[in-house]
């Protein structure tokens, strides 16, 4: 797959999600969330292209990773393409006017990836599944909270909400029930993360409490809690704007990989 094509077809498949989106097809959103948990070290237009060419995917890896797990490509397998970056020393690829001696260029090519479906050999190491559990990984998250510096209170009283971010700060209400805590405490982390590291004007409420959402929504489900319907409003935020959704998306994206890759480090 050339990587023009691969470009029009995350163009395509972000016109097809705005039009759902327009529409109130909000599970179609859920469904890219899900994705994004299961991807999360991808770009957002990798996810949509591994989504677009084998929606089924769970685990994808290039040809050479898989053999270092132990795992063989089956022959016959069609590989995912993907868009790589591929960075291009002065004497391999120095154009008059766009790099001076000292730069490297970088420019991007199409790479084959494959699921784990096509492959077989040893099995994989686990990651963690929770069934509903959070288990260590609430430990695990309340330790990347403390080395971010910021505080963590529990409090029997938050006015009535579950969690409360305060820059620098989080209160979680006491009590709740483990997985729910998690999510709550993911919630409040990607506040943190998202609008209170940013010297800018901060978003309307409705685009930080849909944003904080879907962080919590693709942790969770990276880790393997049960979700639900927690992804059922997130329609409202984005009205159809191809634009606003990719923009969004992707923050979400940044946000979640940051938290994910923290938690899922020892596994």
């Amino acid at each position: 797959m050339q990587v023009e094509t691969a470009r029009k077809l995350v163009t395509e498949q972000l016109d097809t999600l705005s039009n759902a989106l327009a529409s109130g097809h909000s599970e179609q959103l859920q469904s890219y969330l899900t994705a994004m948990a299961r991807f999360h070290k991808y770009s957002l237009s990798n996810v949509f292209l591994i989504m677009l060419q084998k929606p089924e995917a769970s685990h994808v890896a290039g040809y050479h990773t898989w053999r270092s797990l132990g795992r063989q490509v089956r022959e016959g397998e069609k590989g995912i393409a993907i868009i790589a970056p591929m960075r291009l020393g002065k004497k391999d690829d120095l154009q008059e006017g766009t790099a001076s001696e000292d730069e490297s260029v970088v420019r991007f090519r199409t790479a084959y990836v494959f699921d784990v479906s096509q492959t077989e050999g040893e099995p994989l190491p686990g990651i963690g599944e929770a069934n509903g559990e959070p288990g260590t990984f609430s430990d695990r998250l309340r330790g990347l909270i403390k080395s971010l510096a910021i505080e963590l209170e529990f409090s029997d009283d938050l006015g009535g909400a579950l969690g409360v971010s305060k820059g620098g700060k989080i209160a979680v209400k006491s009590g709740l029930p483990p997985a729910q805590e998690f999510t709550v405490l993911v919630h409040e982390l990607a506040h943190e993360i998202l609008h209170h590291r940013k010297d800018t004007p901060r978003p309307s409420k409705t685009f930080r409490e849909t944003q904080a959402e879907a962080v919590a929504f693709i942790v969770a489900q990276g880790i393997g809690l049960d979700t639900g319907t927690a992804s059922i409003d997130y329609i409202h935020l984005y009205q159809g704007d191809a634009k606003t959704l990719l923009d969004s998306l992707e923050e979400v994206r940044q946000a979640a990989t940051e938290i994910l890759s923290a938690l899922l480090a020892d596994e």
